[in-house]
């Protein structure tokens, strides 16, 4: 028997387009957005940034940007609830669920055996049934009109038809009643037209002839013009082509890349202003079919739901062109999320940008949970909101209100009575008191309305909240409207600024937790409350006053204070130190050898020295007032271990070493020759005669050294006077010294040097020990160094052996690459990054030192 041969799919064809340059995408299949015509390529928006960022070799090259692919010619997974992550291009119609889709989501939403059951065909035979049925359609009604606009058609093979009634009006309720297309045996009158929908009612009665007609009807009867007009207009305005887009998704991504891309998708013009209102509630409060009856008269702009699982996941945005408003759809509240608070958050942001804020409520009394979240809504406003505003405002130069946005709570019951307004407050007051006596202020918020609504037999009337958000929208005296590329950048600035992740949900903690420095001490683990991404504006963390701090041994996180000082309410911190301010190096470290360390206050002078006296010195506290500091990530890892004094007596060795070097090496070349031609014997030839070498004639260059023949006086290189002989007829006694290489063998001397004067040597001699001594201790002061290095450096030095890169520029370090320590941080840095010289008083430093190009920026005290 043999096996059913199984017919492979064919793969299914995504709509994204990928990026073909990979250049520098941010993942291995990033979406490509513009296409380069002089590249001739298709391009993310990391790699165009990239390679367009020259101005003087790409930046004129043509760009543009892929459309999106509209949502009617992909897969509509969406309607589903499922998410087709590659956008597909459907492969199979379901005719059950009159729904198409790719394999892979029909694949996933057919799993159950009652699913699987559903006829489904390949989208091209659906395609193509769809375009035969309408070619049928328009063939008929063409038929059908033509009959309309002509005479009497007379068929031998068919009878005439007599006529049905073909519509009654009744003008109590406008409703209306057409007959369909006549069955067999029905009579087909010359004055009857076909109507399929309500749409075409207009339409179709006048183009109907009404020559044949009886003269006592009349063929458009009195208001149904004026009544079908009206609702063409309605459809018109009523979002008949509003269409919602996916704004920011659940993870807090902005899915719009652009204010061009964010006007495209409202469908609107740039220079239009808008109003934006949001509408918040818990999940399944109907807050999507609320926004459709208000703003879209019933339609669908908004995805609805009757299952179980939320249809809004993250944040949807739609335009109502009748009230110039830009709508926010927002996710439920109390629904199933992986992190609470990071859609609060994100809810939270949406609101701070909204003009009008609703709150959707089913709940037969109104639950605490909405209190909570108004108020904290309105805490984040003023705490975090604002300033990132005032500052987007002032950035973009637009006009933004400092006011918030007005907050509307519509309530809707069906067995218990909504607030009602009373002789001394109205129901708005109400449930301003109602917040207050909860201890839930919302003071920022411009102002609070309160819409209820008892319903006990559906549907819901929405006519009370749209009056009352329409009033709103109208009222301009405090907030103006406002273009849609400055709503889209007033949201980006926001979601930019507090995007950092969020931990998982944790009681007690909101909404601080949200918007605040996610830095803690490592000490005492306390928390940084500024905001987050203050490091930005070089603001150093601060755990918050009454917030103390434990002292711990590896951190070093203790400081020292003035107390004279601090009596005057001022926090001078000391450090110790080698010397004061007022001494010089030299004299500064003999008294530190003498005296020990001292603690200087710029403001009391040297308060305290350790070894003042002989006996009987006092104890540090009773000067100095001693404080545990915060320490913070990527911050001074230590505070107490400043003791710098070993590291100030190897750079003054250091300093005397390369002093005495540079006597040694002779700082410069001329005054080095001209210095020698003075002690030189005379019968040397001057330094200044001495162009080339007397034997190879090799001129000298300025770095070459001149020799002088012992014997002979001449000038040499020092290949030609390598050589050593003892010359006692010059004076220099039996030793041997420098000879060029002819006086090398006396044999071929003509005849004999003539003597010198001793005493014309003796300068000479001086001068050739002084050089030598002054090099070798030069010499000996250099290895020493070395060695020692590492035990001498601060506490707060990071040892060498523990940095492999520079920390500003990130280059690896080796031997072409020297470790520098800034005395500020104490990290290792390059000598590139570390040019400049600031004084560090914190760390001991009185005077200009090396310090890295990071902490040179820094504008607080170090």
């Amino acid at each position: 028997m043999m096996r059913p041969v199984l017919k492979r799919r064919p793969r299914t064809k995504s709509s994204i387009q990928f990026c073909q340059e990979k250049l520098c995408c941010p993942f291995i299949n990033c979406e490509a957005k513009y296409h380069c015509d002089d590249c001739n390529s298709i391009q993310c928006q990391s790699c165009e940034r990239a390679i367009h960022a020259s101005k003087l070799k790409y930046d004129f090259h043509i760009r543009k940007k892929i459309p999106s692919v509209p949502d009617e010619v992909i897969c509509q997974s969406k309607k589903l609830n499922l998410v087709c992550q590659s956008k597909n291009f459907p492969d199979l119609w379901c005719e059950n669920c009159q729904i198409q889709l790719c394999y892979v989501c029909f694949d996933t939403y057919h799993n159950t055996e009652r699913k699987r059951q559903h006829i489904s065909v390949s989208i091209s035979h659906h395609l193509k049934k769809l375009k035969e049925s309408e070619e049928k359609k328009s063939q008929f009604q063409s038929e059908i009109q033509l009959h309309d606009s002509s005479e009497l058609y007379e068929d031998a093979n068919s009878e005439m038809i007599k006529p049905v009634a073909p519509y009654s009006l009744a003008n109590t309720d406008q409703s209306m009643t057409f007959c369909s297309f006549p069955q067999e045996g029905e009579a087909l009158t010359d004055n009857m037209a076909f109507v399929s929908s309500s749409s075409d009612i207009q339409g179709s009665y006048r183009k109907s002839p009404v020559s044949n007609a009886s003269p006592n009807r009349d063929p458009l009867p009195n208001g149904l013009s004026d009544a079908l007009s009206h609702a063409s207009l309605e459809d018109s305005f009523c979002g008949s082509h509003a269409r919602s887009f996916l704004l920011i998704d659940d993870q807090e991504m902005l899915q719009v890349t652009d204010q061009d891309e964010f006007v495209e998708k409202l469908g609107c013009d740039r220079h239009d202003v808008f109003k934006v209102i949001s509408i918040f509630g818990n999940t399944g409060d109907g807050k999507s079919h609320t926004l459709n009856h208000i703003f879209f008269g019933g339609k669908e702009t908004f995805k609805t739901s009757v299952s179980q699982s939320s249809c809004t996941l993250g944040v949807w945005c739609a335009l109502d062109p009748r009230y110039k408003t830009v709508v926010i759809d927002t996710e439920g509240l109390l629904g199933s999320s992986s992190n609470e608070n990071q859609r609060l958050r994100l809810l939270l942001k949406v609101l701070a940008v909204s003009d009008i804020v609703i709150y959707r409520t089913r709940a037969e009394r109104l639950h605490n949970d909405m209190f909570v979240f108004l108020s904290n809504a309105s805490k984040a406003y003023c705490k975090h909101f604002m300033h990132e505003l005032k500052s987007a405002s002032e950035k973009f130069g637009i006009a933004e209100s400092s006011l918030g946005p007005v907050l509307v709570v519509f309530q809707e019951t069906t067995h218990t009575e909504v607030l009602k307004s009373r002789e001394d407050r109205s129901e708005h007051g109400i449930l301003r008191d109602m917040f207050y006596s909860s201890g839930n202020p919302v003071d920022a918020f411009r102002s609070i309305l309160y819409v209820g609504l008892q319903t006990v037999t559906p549907p819901t009337d929405f006519a009370p909240l749209q009056d009352c958000v329409i009033n709103q929208l109208k009222d301009k005296s405090v907030r103006a409207s406002r273009r849609p590329e400055i709503i889209f950048r007033s949201l980006k600035a926001l979601n930019d600024k507090f995007s950092q992740e969020i931990e998982a949900p944790q009681l007690n903690t909101f909404p601080d937790q949200y918007f605040t420095c996610t830095s803690r001490c490592l000490a005492c683990n306390a928390r940084c409350e500024l905001s987050m991404n203050h490091d930005i504006d070089q603001e150093p963390h601060d755990a918050g006053r009454g917030k103390l701090c434990e002292y711990q041994s590896q951190y070093g996180n203790k400081v020292f204070m003035c107390k004279t000082c601090l009596k005057n309410k001022k926090q001078v911190i000391v450090v110790p130190k080698t010397s004061s301010s007022a001494d010089s190096s030299w004299f500064g470290l003999t008294k530190y050898i003498w005296s020990g360390y001292v603690y200087e206050c710029p403001n009391c002078g040297v308060i305290y020295r350790s070894r003042e006296h002989w006996y009987g010195n006092e104890e540090e506290d009773k000067v100095l007032h001693v404080e545990f500091r915060h320490v913070w990530p990527q911050g001074p890892s230590c505070l107490d271990n400043t003791h710098n004094a070993a590291r100030k007596v190897l750079e003054g060795f250091h300093y005397v070493a390369d002093t005495i070097s540079s006597v040694g090496a002779k700082p410069t070349k001329y005054l080095a020759e001209w210095t020698a031609d003075q002690i030189n014997p005379s019968y040397w030839v001057p330094n200044s005669e001495i162009i080339k070498c007397a034997k190879c004639h090799q001129l000298f260059d300025c770095a070459e050294q001149k020799h002088h023949c012992r014997a002979c006086g001449k000038g040499f290189c020092m290949d030609c006077s390598s050589k050593k002989r003892p010359v006692p007829e010059r004076g220099w006694g039996p030793e041997p010294v420098r000879v060029c290489d002819d006086c090398f063998s006396p044999e071929e001397k003509s005849e004999p040097n003539p003597a010198v004067d001793q005493s014309a040597l003796t300068a000479r001699k001086v001068g050739e020990a002084v050089s030598s001594t002054i090099n070798v201790f030069a010499s000996a002061f250099e290895y020493p160094l070395g060695v020692i290095k590492n035990s001498a450096k601060p506490g707060y030095w990071v040892p060498d052996d523990q940095i492999t890169e520079c920390c500003v520029c990130k280059q690896k370090f080796g031997p072409r690459l020297a470790i520098h320590h800034c005395r500020a941080c104490g990290q290792g840095v390059c000598e590139e990054c570390s040019l400049s010289k600031r004084c560090v008083p914190l760390r001991g430093w009185d005077y200009p030192v090396r310090v890295c190009n990071t902490c040179e920026k820094r504008t607080d005290r170090i």
